[in-house]
């Protein structure tokens, strides 16, 4: 049984959180078992640069969760990378039912085991939810023969659907898929994929380079790709390859270049774009400023290795036309999860963007200046697991899930 406290750390403590459950738990609907909201607190008096820190858990039990959103009525809503969607509603959790089909694999196994990277991904709430109720998420999408790129004969894409709640919240109605990536690829892996709307009717989100790579430099191939489209689907106006020559480039692609975007987030003072990229082996890890047309380099320019070989990938680290990232990290990381902190509970913490980091089992905390990163902590290390996201909540802290087989939410929290 894992032990969540750390012994190098003096004030985490050592009570398995699996055994921390309180009582009286309600559940609804499909709820499984074994997730539960515990909010159990699991460390305290953790210092920080700005604060005084205390971590508690929210919600466990939930096998590798990817994503938390809140509706407006401060309800959660949590996604399981196996294909399960929760609405956490005070002490009461409902699986929620009627999603599509989605394409997992039976071994939910973290990357560094093996196995798919695929199910369901990201989850955001409208912004104008009171009014319209969409749900927006991201999951691997299973495709038929002649939609598969090669001579696989099964392939999957990253897709973004929305859907309502119904009113009990047991079911997603209204369900739309409003894309699904073309051509399908067979490998499991690097499907992105984060969703944001930067509130000028558009929806953008993420594709990885499904693991192949040279997609992410052909813009006939949404692969390795920031899409970004209407609401309710189709190509966004504006977009910068419409009707570009030769005429047949994707008119959804908004940049290109990338590898697998697993963090996206819109700066709250200029609106932009701001993307985390997982870099290969030995590092390579990217944070960089994405804008219409703009090409991150992918393969072609790289800062990591080849697996096995550990040749150096691609032409160099600059080529002219590819934009320059904000920085890189040399170690490996593996980001994913990426907010700007915005809230009153932290005011030291004003304006700082947090990074989750799966292989690396930390929380960054970065200070910018401009397009520069001027000062970075480092925050529970090893401590929590992988961090698969990082959100601001509705009551102003930060939470992030842990990408693990008996994962959680937890609450970060300044201490009284």
């Amino acid at each position: 049984m894992r032990q969540y406290g750390s012994p190098s750390h003096p004030h985490f403590t050592r009570t398995p959180l699996a055994l921390a459950v309180t009582g009286g738990m309600a559940f609804a609907g499909l709820a499984h078992a074994d997730v539960q909201v515990t909010n159990e607190e699991v460390a305290s008096g953790v210092e920080s640069e700005e604060a005084t820190l205390t971590v508690t858990q929210v919600v466990g039990g939930i096998e590798h969760p990817w994503a938390v959103a809140w509706l407006p009525d401060e309800r959660m809503l949590i996604t399981a990378r196996p294909g399960n969607l929760y609405l956490v509603d005070g002490d009461e959790v409902t699986e929620v039912g009627n999603l599509p089909k989605i394409d997992t694999d039976e071994d939910q196994k973290p990357a560094p085991e093996g196995g798919n990277q695929g199910g369901l991904l990201d989850v955001v709430v409208h912004p104008d939810y009171d009014d319209n109720g969409w749900i927006y998420f991201t999951y691997s999408s299973p495709g038929d023969d002649d939609s598969v790129m090669g001579d696989d004969e099964y392939g999957t894409g990253t897709a973004l659907a929305r859907a309502r709640l119904s009113d009990d919240g047991s079911e997603l109605t209204d369900l739309e898929t409003i894309y699904a990536q073309v051509p399908r690829t067979a490998p499991g892996r690097h499907y992105g994929s984060r969703i944001v709307f930067p509130g000028d009717g558009s929806v953008m989100f993420s594709i990885g380079d499904r693991g192949i790579r040279y997609p992410s430099q052909d813009l006939t191939d949404p692969g390795g790709s920031i899409i970004r489209l209407h609401e309710d689907g189709g190509a966004f106006e504006g977009n910068p390859f419409i009707e570009a020559e030769p005429g047949n480039l994707r008119p959804e692609i908004f940049s290109y270049g990338h590898r697998n975007n697993q963090g996206l987030a819109l700066h709250p003072e200029t609106g932009e774009l701001w993307a985390i990229d997982h870099g290969p082996s030995g590092g390579g890890e990217q944070l960089y400023v994405a804008e219409a047309g703009s090409n991150h380099g992918w393969p072609q320019v790289s800062f990591g290795r080849e697996y096995d070989t550990d040749e150096f990938i691609g032409i160099g680290e600059v080529a002219p036309g590819v934009k320059p990232p904000v920085h890189v990290w040399e170690d490996t990381l593996a980001p994913s999860g990426l907010t700007f902190y915005t809230g009153d509970e932290f005011p030291g913490w004003q304006g700082n963007l947090f990074i989750g980091a799966l292989y690396a089992e930390r929380l960054h905390r970065v200070v910018l200046d401009g397009e520069t990163i001027a000062h970075e902590e480092i925050l529970l290390e090893n401590e929590l697991g992988r961090i698969r996201d990082v959100r601001q909540g509705p009551d102003g802290m930060l939470y992030v899930l842990t990408d693990e087989s008996d994962g959680g939410l937890y609450r970060i929290e300044p201490e009284a």
